[in-house]
């Protein structure tokens, strides 16, 4: 593996509410090759978008080590303009939780030899933002049996 595109979304219903965080993981011909979702509990959108970055990064670690990692470049490929641009050095960072949650990412980076934030339309990002909406409605399916 040399170059890794990771396409992530996060999501949250009431913002803040309930969220859930996705990412798309493909290979540099953009094919698929790994999913994953997860229910966050309760969050903003813009925590829920950064926790879906710390998501993608700490499962390439976990799936291919750290060996793959620091010989990997990474895209994230995200919809979200204010994460994209935050991590681009673009924007500042107003709240203190993003400010943490940055802090993490950035914290992260160091263990891969590259990684890329890139801002895509939402059209090209729909299976990511599929996953969210799964993982949100199976978590209103799961509290409405209890």
């Amino acid at each position: 593996m040399k170059k890794i595109i990771i396409y992530t979304d996060g999501g949250s219903r009431g913002n803040p509410g309930e969220s859930a965080i996705g990412a798309v993981f493909c290979n540099e011909r953009g094919e698929i090759f790994k999913k994953h979702s997860e229910c966050l509990g309760r969050a903003t959108n813009n925590e829920a978008e950064y926790q879906a970055v710390i998501l993608a990064l700490k499962k390439f670690k976990s799936l291919f080590g750290n060996k793959l990692a620091q010989n990997s470049d990474i895209e994230i490929k995200s919809d979200s303009e204010l994460l994209v641009k935050q991590l681009n050095g673009e924007y500042k960072i107003m709240e203190p939780e993003i400010g943490n949650l940055f802090l993490k990412i950035w914290n992260l980076k160091t263990d891969f030899k590259k990684v890329k934030f890139t801002l895509i339309s939402r059209e090209k990002n729909k299976e990511a933002d599929r996953l969210v909406n799964e993982a949100l409605d199976s978590q209103v399916a799961a509290q409405k049996l209890f």
